[in-house]
């Protein structure tokens, strides 16, 4: 915000100008880029969820897709293993009957999906199958150490995809036992290969793949991603996949993707072609333990919707600075013609001060003219002594009105006590004559404080403050006003507060403070046939409130503005020192003295410092 009360000029104005208009510009690119910034992840994850929803509709139907092709078959072989001619074949080696079982199974595999179907005995060598016309036929191949062969004989059924061992091509091994567990004859065996769904899913331009437990590829659209890993298998498995000849003698090695920050987004290399980052789609095949990943392509729909979100950005903020430029233009406008007519009235201040200035210089040659300096000089010393003595006399007066006034209480609870005892002893009563000389002895130690508090006044010193209980400062207060207002003290009504309160302070001037307070409240409702006066403690946090209230006639306007100045009194025989030392005892301890005065009488309140306990 520049200051228009200083002058401006026009070279100062244009460096302002130029100065606002470099911010105004470096804080534009800054937000853009910060838009840009933001606008281009909005985009990226906004578009990301989008190819995301699409891309799960799909793969959740190439997964119904293939799950149809997996159940068509599943039944094949427990029909198979039920079937009189599969049954005869096994338990009779005539070589007519394994033929007729040959020839029925080729007919089969020629109505169905299945690649081949064959039948194998209890010691897993191939006794008929449906491609026995073919070189590669299966019939007398051993297959005992086939996983579905083994489980098949043990639990009944089995899945298993494999590298077939004698065609070298891959498919899914379904088979089931012949005969109950404890009478076997034998396995029947549909093997499943998955040609025709690869190519429809290669010709959907989009990776496809499925995988096993182990993270191995089985089915996928492109060929040579087929047996190579989406994790890198542990020794042990990969072990165990060698020694069973699952996948022949495949490398087993990952494909070629480079994970990104995000745990779906892929970065693969796609045969003949160049790396891509796909989202990458994982979706479980039920009924089995494999899961299909589908992986979309993200680079060309991500840049057009980061472009699209930047370009907007680019626009509301262009629109935002050009409203921001026209508001700065117009406020450097207003600032010019302000400092114009700043200048203008600078310029009447500065001819008006040089007059002034003039008109000064011949007054003061006049003065000097007339003033005798030497006169003037032995008058001001005079004054000067007279003034010092008369301060020292007001001083001296001030401190022998204050000994005093304080002690003027103690001296009358002195002189009652010394008359209480006259009259215990004159009736041969000496403990309570004792007890009342015991007072007397105190209040001659109160006297003697009050004399050196004084002193420390005078040497702008203080008593040190200490934790005092408030219930002993208000006692000792009512104990010294006792004498004085026999008879009338139960006007005086202490309201009941906590007995373990304690403030910061001096017990003995405390004790000055509240008897000026109540000796004032008593005496002004001394008139009043129902005076009263209230006394209330109460503790806000940290802070102690000691309120005196009277229902006294108040105190005059007059009076209230020179309450605490010395000597100013509204009584016969005051000295108008009580509140001004009551008032310097509650600021030496970090408090205040505060008075309200109304026609219901006058309330005066001490703020002090609570004390920790």
């Amino acid at each position: 915000m520049d200051d228009t009360s200083v002058t401006r000029t026009p070279a100062d104005l244009a460096r302002s100008t130029r100065r606002q208009w470099l911010a105004f510009v470096a804080l534009f690119l800054g937000l853009a880029l910060g838009a840009l910034y933001a606008a281009g992840h909005y985009g990226r994850t906004i578009a990301l969820s989008a190819i995301e929803a699409q891309g799960r509709t799909d793969a959740n139907l190439k997964v119904a897709l293939l799950r149809a092709v997996l159940e068509r078959p599943r039944a094949l072989p427990f029909l198979l293993s039920r079937d009189r001619d599969v049954t005869d074949a096994l338990t009779d080696a005539d070589e007519g009957k394994r033929q007729v079982l040959d020839r029925k199974l080729e007919e089969l595999v020629t109505g169905t999906s299945a690649a081949v179907i064959y039948v194998i005995d209890t010691r897993g060598v191939a006794v008929s199958a449906s491609n026995w016309r073919e070189p590669t036929s299966f019939v007398g191949n051993d297959y005992s150490f086939r996983a579905y062969f083994s489980r098949a004989m043990k639990e009944g059924t089995a899945e298993h995809f494999a590298l077939g061992s004698v065609s070298k091509r891959p498919g899914l091994y379904i088979s089931h036992r012949i005969g109950p567990a404890n009478a076997a004859l034998g396995v029947v065996v549909v093997k499943m290969e998955f040609d025709q769904l690869e190519k429809d899913w290669h010709e959907t331009q989009r990776p496809s793949y499925v995988v096993d437990a182990n993270h191995v590829v089985l089915i996928t659209s492109i060929a040579s991603w087929r047996f190579m890993t989406t994790e890198p298998l542990p020794t042990d498995s990969l072990a165990a996949i060698r020694e069973s000849l699952q996948f022949g003698e495949a490398p087993l090695a990952p494909l070629p993707f480079e994970r990104q920050a995000e745990s779906n987004i892929v970065r693969a290399v796609l045969p003949g072609g160049g790396a891509q980052s796909f989202l990458r789609i994982v979706t479980p095949v039920l009924s089995t333990p494999w899961q299909f990943e589908y992986l979309v392509p993200t680079g060309d729909a991500v840049a057009a919707a980061m472009r699209e979100a930047r370009l907007l950005a680019l626009l509301l903020l262009g629109a935002v600075a050009i409203a921001a430029a026209i508001w700065l233009r117009r406020r450097q406008v207003a600032l010019a013609n302000a400092a114009r007519d700043q200048a203008a009235r600078e310029e009447l201040e500065r001819r008006v001060t040089e007059r002034t200035r003039d008109l000064s210089l011949a007054r003061d040659h006049l003065e000097a003219e007339i003033a005798d300096h030497r006169e003037t000089e032995t008058k001001l010393q005079a004054v000067q002594q007279d003034l010092v003595q008369a301060n020292r006399l007001a001083i001296l007066g001030q401190v022998a009105a204050g000994v005093a006034h304080e002690i003027n209480q103690p001296l009358a609870t002195i002189r009652a006590y010394a008359d209480n005892a006259k009259v215990f002893l004159g009736r041969g009563k000496p403990e309570p004559a004792s007890e009342n000389l015991g007072h007397i002895a105190n209040l001659t130690d109160r006297i003697a404080t009050i004399t050196e508090d004084l002193k420390a006044l005078a040497r702008k010193g203080r008593t040190a403050e200490e934790p005092v209980a408030m219930h002993d400062v208000i006692d000792g207060a009512l104990m010294l006003l006792r004498s004085r207002f026999t008879g009338r003290l139960d006007r005086l009504v202490v309201a009941p507060f906590p007995l373990d309160l304690q403030v910061r302070g001096n017990r003995l001037r405390l004790e000055q403070v509240l008897i000026n307070l109540f000796q004032n409240a008593l005496e002004a409702v001394e008139p009043r046939p129902d005076g009263r006066v209230n006394v209330s403690v109460g503790v806000d946090g940290n802070a102690v409130t000691v309120t005196v209230a009277d229902n006294g006639p108040g105190l005059s306007e007059t009076v209230l503005a020179q309450l605490f100045e010395p000597f100013n009194t509204s009584k016969e025989k005051g000295l108008g020192l009580g509140l001004v030392i009551a008032k310097d005892i509650v600021s030496d301890y970090g408090g205040r003295l505060e008075v309200e005065t109304h026609a219901g009488g006058a309330t005066f309140s001490v703020h002090l410092r609570k004390a920790a306990q």
